[in-house]
């Protein structure tokens, strides 16, 4: 009994599974309801060759001769009017002149280059010697000019340099006779002037220097003036003393007080 019960269960244990997914199966299928046989191929089709039927040519009745009126007038033109004939370019073109202007040109070796203005719209153009520029060639760039040539025609671009006004100095007026001339003022407008020099201690030295030489050779040249006599003494006027016919001054002079004081005489005191 104890081994047939055991092997009842293990079949249920495989029995429970195998059921469960069979249901499953069976929703997933619509219990067969789903299961559609395919249908059989269709037959092989043999090629055939093609001959399409073109429609037969376009034929205007007269041909465009008799619709020359219709071909002139054509729908296209909102004036209906023939074209305008092109005339015949039998001749040369002609160069237009004036049409740019040469604003600056670099010569640097192999390279020439030339830059242009329009006269009419105002652009800038730069060409190279040997392009081309409205069909007239670019013959030859130098420093200050430009040729430009169409044939047997050319013109010749010049560049238009400011010069302002030329600087001449005045000569100085003839010396006059018995007169010194004068120092010529230096030209400011063509040299800057040079700023004042500040004075340096060896300058200031110099000048000291010549102040006490110059005092020195005063006090010398008073030394040799000789001696003034007492006023009054042998009819001779007192030194200092003013001419007659003339208020006298004040205040005494510098011989006065020199004197006075060679004398030990204390000089008068206002």
């Amino acid at each position: 009994m104890n081994n047939s019960a055991l092997r009842w269960r293990s079949g249920l244990w495989w029995l429970l599974p195998s059921l469960a997914l069979a249901v499953l199966l069976g929703f997933e299928i619509d219990w067969g309801r789903r299961m559609h046989r395919l249908p059989d191929p269709p037959p092989a089709i043999e090629a055939r060759p093609l001959s399409p039927a073109l429609l037969p040519e376009y034929k205007i009745d007269g041909g465009l001769a008799a619709r020359a009126e219709t071909v002139n007038r054509t729908l296209f033109n909102p004036t209906r009017r023939p074209a305008p004939a092109l005339a015949a370019d039998g001749g040369k073109k002609q160069l237009q002149r004036g049409q740019f202007l040469l604003t600056g040109t670099t010569v640097a070796g192999d390279r020439s280059i030339a830059f242009l203005k329009e006269v009419a719209g105002g652009k800038s153009r730069t060409v190279r010697q040997g392009e081309q520029i409205n069909g007239m060639l670019v013959a030859e760039v130098k420093p200050d000019r430009v040729r430009l040539t169409l044939g047997d025609e050319s013109e010749e671009l010049v560049l238009k340099v400011a010069v302002g006004p030329r600087t001449t100095i005045a000569p100085p007026p003839p010396p006059v006779s018995g007169v010194a001339p004068s120092p010529t003022a230096p030209a400011t407008a063509l040299m800057p002037q040079a700023p004042a020099a500040t004075p340096t201690a060896t300058d200031a030295a110099q000048i000291l220097e010549q102040r006490r030489r110059a005092g020195r050779n005063a006090a010398e040249a008073a030394r040799t003036v000789p001696a003034a006599q007492p006023p009054g003494f042998g009819g001779a006027p007192a030194t200092g003393a003013p001419p007659a016919g003339m208020p006298a001054s004040a205040e005494p002079s510098w011989n006065d007080v020199y004197e006075r004081m060679r004398q030990g005489v204390a000089p008068p005191t206002k």
